[in-house]
């Protein structure tokens, strides 16, 4: 019982320490090395690696968005995608209203652009069948995929579109900074943010990327057949295009504006439907976890699946240490665990007394997504979790401008 004990204790341990630490040092090493050998060929050979655009025609261009009940941002969404730097003429935008309840449809009526066409629709089904509609309505070569409460860089599409002069990359998603409520912890959303981002480069500079920023990411449309009723499409999707052998690439310089959660509560419900979304994909493909796929099973593995089991994790690890806490050293991982959670409990209770979390923001951070990945679970086995879901509450957009400075 004791080395069983013991087993269970460090392998939790250390699943942990490389899901968060040890597969990012991978990943920087890993791309340090791909650099220096390119830089290598270049040198030897004088042929780079680097796509060339020049001569690459830029395609034509159909930006999709979903809307629901979107009032409060779904202007000056519109405007802003009206004001991309990309020809007008190759360029067309499908909104596409999920039976909304409030007045986002009388908003966009006066709206006169040849450029932009306005989809009905009666019957309230979610975002996929949405855009899945919008996808067919247009014979561009490129769909580019935004939400309502996003807003493009000037060169956030035409940086997303230049990468498809590779003919062997399928989906390019681009960099969002965040901005969020009061509630919102906007130290601990940032690094988060900053740390994901971070391996999202280093993947992509790999060929290991296998996922998108819903808020902007770009595929050709030979490549857009997703399977009915997924939940969180824009991982799924890149996933299975990354599957097929194409390759998924990151620009930050492809930089949007989201606007967060703004209050805890919701931020929560949004973590529990990526959740529930994570282990739809997880769960109904196996075929995923092929080990002769190497760099995508790699990848996937390492940056996705063991996050999916870290609450797990956790819990073994703190249940193992109890039942060695007659043991030395365990007595005091066990201590530092429970401290751990204790901190999180404390900052919980601060932020719902609306006072400084401090030195608990990142316990209370940490255990907040996996709680939400635990719940996302249970919601997914129930059938609770459908592909429509409540509108997110949005400020009116006064605005984003400051969300640039978080990026410093």
């Amino acid at each position: 019982m004791t080395l069983t004990s013991k087993i269970i204790f460090w392998v939790c341990v250390s699943a942990i320490a490389y899901n968060y630490v040890g597969y990012p040092v991978f990943l920087l090493f890993a791309s340090a090395f791909s650099q220096a050998y390119s830089d290598l060929i270049f040198l030897f050979r004088r042929k780079s690696r680097r796509a060339d655009a020049s001569n690459f025609p830029q395609p034509r261009i159909a930006i999709i968005i979903s809307a629901f009940n979107e009032e409060t941002v779904i202007e000056d969404r519109v405007k802003n995608a009206l004001s991309i730097n990309y020809p007008e003429h190759l360029t067309e935008i499908l909104i596409g209203l999920d039976a909304p309840t409030d007045s986002t449809a009388e908003i966009l009526r006066p709206i006169d652009s040849p450029r932009v066409k306005v989809c009905h629709f009666n019957e309230r089904r979610g975002k996929l069948k949405v855009i899945c509609d919008l996808a067919l309505m247009t014979s561009a070569e490129i769909l580019v995929f935004t939400d309502a409460n996003t807003h493009f860089e000037p060169n956030c599409v035409q940086n997303l579109i230049r990468h498809f002069s590779d003919c062997r990359v399928g989906i390019v998603s681009g960099e969002e900074l965040r901005s969020g409520g009061k509630e919102i912890d906007p130290a601990a959303e940032g690094l988060y943010w900053k740390y994901e981002s971070a391996l999202k480069i280093l993947e992509s500079r790999l060929g290991f990327l296998h996922g998108a920023n819903g808020g902007a990411y770009a595929i050709r449309r030979e490549l857009f057949h997703p399977p009915p009723n997924l939940i969180v499409e824009d991982f799924q999707i890149p996933l299975a295009a990354r599957y097929q052998g194409h390759l998924v690439v990151y620009d930050a310089e492809a930089i949007t504006v989201e606007e967060i959660a703004p209050t805890l509560a919701s931020q929560f419900e949004r973590r529990v439907r990526i959740g529930a979304g994570n282990f739809q994909t997880f769960l109904s493909n196996p075929g995923y976890l092929n080990p002769f796929k190497r760099g995508p099973v790699f990848a996937y593995c390492s940056h996705r699946v063991l996050r999916w089991i870290t609450p797990l994790m956790l819990g073994l690890a703190l249940a193992s240490s109890a039942v060695l806490i007659h043991v030395t050293p365990y007595p005091w991982f066990f201590a530092l665990q429970s401290a751990f959670y204790l901190l999180a409990l404390a900052g919980y209770w601060r932020k719902r007394r609306n006072e400084p979390v401090g030195i608990y923001r990142i316990p209370l951070y940490f255990c907040s997504m996996n709680c939400a990945l635990v719940m996302g679970l249970f919601r997914y086995l129930s059938g609770r979790q459908g592909i429509a879901w409540k509108t997110t509450p949005r400020r009116f957009p006064e605005r984003m401008a400051t969300a640039k400075d978080s990026k410093e």
